[in-house]
């Protein structure tokens, strides 16, 4: 899914998409798969968008999942959202 044999840009600060709150991972178990899984998630873009997006679950909890994932200018970038806002590719 990402090849890691070149640079690619990083999504700036401004850009990001909004992060589900931290608190909501405060004292749960983190697993971090030895691949990462593909998946497809919702999530809110730094204009308050919501945007469907195509990308790897590289962690997760029992509430939220951690993705990586390439935005539309092809910058790649992570981002921590509600476990239901995910499904499996």
């Amino acid at each position: 899914m990402f090849d890691t044999n070149f640079v690619v840009d990083r999504i700036p600060m401004r850009d990001m998409a909004r992060q589900a709150p931290s608190q909501a991972t405060v004292g749960l178990h983190v697993t971090r798969p030895s691949h990462p899984l593909a998946v497809q998630a919702w999530i809110i873009d730094a204009k308050g968008r919501d945007v469907q997006i195509t990308g790897a679950a590289i962690a997760w909890t029992a509430r939220t999942v951690h993705i990586r994932y390439t935005d539309h200018y092809g910058r790649e970038g992570t981002v921590w959202v509600w476990a239901s806002a995910v499904t499996r590719s």
